[in-house]
């Protein structure tokens, strides 16, 4: 006799909807990652994307080198030690015609300046100036290098009253003789480079 609640043996074999299905030993596992979670799908690549990153990318490598080891005006120029700066630059292309050449010295020393094959006199500005020379009063420069040994520095100008009175266009030598203070002339080092006038 069959219980009225006990359903018969073939709907216990019968899938139910509401009974989860079991896996069959034949089924394959899903594998897992060392954590244990599925691995991920992998990322395709967009061949654009990439090319226009890369593109950054060097062009932002080569403006940081660029910075780097970008070096202009007197580092350029290569001066010596002692010699901290010059103007007009060496190879600069648009001095006026009445530029001023002008040399920084290290301390301690003196010189003379050789434009275009022309010794110019150099003249201490300490020997120009005067005791009788009022406070906020201009004192008038000789027409040669003026040498300030406060400073180390030779400068020229061209007037109407010195050995070169312009520069013309073109292109122009100047060489700078110098030596320590406790030193004499022909002990002098010397130091070329050029300008060109517009």
């Amino acid at each position: 006799m069959t219980d009225a609640t006990t359903p018969p043996e073939s709907a216990l074999d019968t899938p139910d909807a509401t009974t989860p299905a079991t896996t069959s030993p034949t089924t394959p596992a899903v594998p897992t990652g060392e954590s244990g979670a599925a691995p991920r799908r992998r990322f395709r690549i967009d061949k654009t994307l990439l090319i226009v990153s890369l593109v950054i990318g060097v062009g932002l490598a080569l403006v940081t080198r660029g910075l780097m080891i970008g070096v202009t005006g007197d580092d350029r120029a290569g001066l010596p030690p002692l010699i901290e700066e010059v103007n007009p630059v060496p190879q600069a292309e648009q001095a006026l015609s009445q530029t001023s050449v002008f040399v920084d010295l290290a301390s301690g020393y003196t010189g003379v300046l050789v434009i275009d094959g022309v010794e110019l006199p150099t003249v201490d500005v300490s020997a120009v100036a005067d005791d009788e020379v009022e406070p906020g009063q201009q004192v008038s420069l000789p027409a040669a290098t003026v040498y300030e040994p406060g400073n180390a520095t030779l400068s020229f100008t061209p007037t109407e009253a010195a050995a070169i009175t312009e520069f013309d266009e073109g292109e122009h030598q100047v060489t700078v003789l110098y030596w320590a203070l406790d030193e004499t002339p022909q002990q002098a080092r010397r130091f070329t480079w050029t300008f060109n006038v517009i």
